[in-house]
């Protein structure tokens, strides 16, 4: 198989839903550290995608508020529901502004987890999230800036070591099969 043929049917999608941008920072993150482990990768908007035909692999990514996934997350599982079948998944959540994300496990939000019966779904992870005062609106924002909650809890070293987990996995898969 030529080189271009083998990028096209090995690329991976990394595909977020985030409010104020920190989390498609985190998927940014993720695509340039398996870009750098040889991976062809896209990254894009969940709701923007309009077909996952072309890829091996997906990583949805989303910010959670109060245990809830972005809304475009979602619909993002539902509307690639039957291709997702034939790909490997990997999801992520970002949202807790404390260091708990480096210390202790989260599990999925119920919503999410009952949507993935039937799919490839290889794990997830949680990362810290970002909350920045200069763009804070609503009283609930309010409060945690003045808790002094408004800080960058993301840990970039957890995150890429994740990113460099499904990277070997990855070529694992592709050593094998």
């Amino acid at each position: 198989m030529d080189q271009r043929r083998w990028l096209d049917v090995q690329r991976i999608l990394v595909t977020t839903a985030t409010k104020r941008g920190s989390t498609a920072e985190i998927g940014q993150a993720i695509g340039e550290r398996l870009r750098l482990a040889g991976w062809p990768v896209d990254t894009a908007p969940a709701g923007e995608v309009r077909s996952i035909v072309r890829y091996r692999a997906v990583i949805l990514g989303s910010a959670t508020y109060m245990s809830r996934w972005r809304r475009e997350a979602g619909a993002f599982l539902r509307r690639f529901r039957r291709e997702l079948a034939e790909r490997d998944l990997w999801l992520f959540q970002s949202g807790p502004l404390d260091h708990s994300a480096e210390e202790r496990e989260y599990p999925l939000p119920q919503r999410i987890e009952s949507r993935l019966g039937g799919l490839r779904f290889r794990g997830h992870a949680t990362f810290g999230g970002k909350l920045d005062p200069e763009h804070t609106k609503g009283f609930i924002a309010a409060s945690m800036v003045k808790q002094g909650l408004a800080r960058d809890f993301r840990d970039f070293d957890q995150i890429n070591s994740w990113a460099d987990a499904i990277a070997r996995e990855l070529g694992t898969q592709t050593a094998v099969g």
